[in-house]
């Protein structure tokens, strides 16, 4: 091949490949080529297209106690009066899923859902994990609107969301923020791991959307903290919504077994902070068992255990170690290393049972 030949090769197979690595970067870092001025990238005149990508799939719940028929989904005492409610879902598939909150739906005799097209329906009860505050439900309607799903794990404080919901029965009430903060817990469920924000949830926009500047759901709007805190002053700007990466693994096994299947090791802990670790020998926290039984028991293990690894993975805090052991399969085995105060370290394997529901272990 003559030299200029070689050289025109070269430079195209150069520009090709920059091309390809220019539509990789553009596919996940889609802002960059946002404008910049003196260095600061400049927000996007309009999110129209991210609330045109999603809104249609966010719907209205209308919720009504009937006295005397039944206690709701979630087996509560009738209520001597009538009482109504208001929330929001989202439709996630094309066949009539529905995610909202359990506390939406729990004490509910007839709900109803409405469309952002007007359309209304009557929906079947599929499903709820209390543990995480989620719930499933189904409508039979042609052409439903599907949201597109994101991914949670790839949010980062200051990203822009946008809070989709029935807020105080006004239907399709779009509010503008930013990720305030990751992996939040708030003692109100089992197993937590909230997205924190800023946009506006308000009453209503329960079970609703949380969605990125692409128009995907990165969230379940769940709650806010609105209780005064001292003084009578009122927190402001302060929701909470259940990741969807999350989300999908409870509606896959709603789906697929009408629960939620979670690995069990039959203990309760409690974070042990070693002010002074050696102690027992050991470098920083661990979780100190206060009770043991069924899988645990099996294992060896014993109260007054401090549990500081699983699989290798250093335990620092109760939520850390419950969910990776409820992300684990019933019948699996999970490695387990600690410290035995006046004894020493110690190590041992354990096959892990099927979590009972909370109300069954009293948590």
């Amino acid at each position: 091949m003559a030299p200029a030949l070689k050289v025109l090769a070269f430079i195209g197979q150069s520009v090709v490949l920059g091309l390809a690595l220019a539509f990789v970067v553009l596919l996940y870092k889609p802002n960059i080529l946002q404008q910049r001025a003196g260095g600061v990238v400049t927000e996007p005149e309009s999110y129209a297209a991210a609330v045109a990508a999603s809104a249609p799939a966010v719907a209205n719940i209308y919720t009504a106690r009937i006295p005397g028929q039944r206690s709701g989904f979630g087996g509560q005492a009738t209520s001597a009066s009538a009482g109504r409610g208001l929330g929001s879902g989202v439709v996630i598939s094309a066949d009539g899923y529905l995610v909202t909150n359990w506390h939406v739906i729990r004490d509910a005799d007839e709900i109803r859902v409405q469309l952002a097209d007007g359309r209304v329906a009557r929906p079947e009860f599929v499903g709820a994990d209390p543990d995480t505050e989620l719930a499933l439900l189904r409508i039979e309607l042609p052409e439903l609107p599907v949201i597109p799903l994101g991914r949670s794990d790839t949010l980062a404080v200051g990203d822009v969301v946008l809070a989709i919901g029935n807020s105080f029965g006004l239907s399709q009430t779009v509010t503008q923020g930013i990720i305030s903060a990751t992996g939040r817990g708030l003692g109100v469920t089992t197993f937590e791991n909230f997205i924190q924000t800023d946009a506006a949830i308000n009453v209503g926009n329960s079970g609703g959307a949380l969605v990125n500047a692409r128009g995907e759901l990165v969230g379940i709007n769940t709650a806010v903290l609105g209780a005064p805190l001292r003084e009578q002053v009122v927190p402001a700007g302060i929701g909470f919504a259940i990741p969807v990466n999350l989300v999908r693994g409870v509606m896959e096994d709603l789906i697929a077994h009408g629960r939620v299947i979670r690995g069990w090791l039959g203990v309760r802990t409690r974070y042990l902070p070693t002010l002074n670790p050696e102690t027992l020998g050991i470098d920083g926290p661990g979780m100190e068992l206060l009770s043991v039984g069924g899988p645990a028991s099996a294992a060896g293990l014993i109260a007054g255990d401090v549990v500081t690894h699983i699989n290798d993975e250093r335990m620092l805090s109760r939520q850390q170690m419950m969910n990776l052991i409820a992300a684990e399969s019933p019948g699996s085995s999970i490695r387990i290393r600690g410290i035995r105060p006046g004894v020493g370290a110690f190590e041992t394997e354990a096959i892990l049972s099927e979590r009972p529901p909370s109300s069954e272990l009293g948590s």
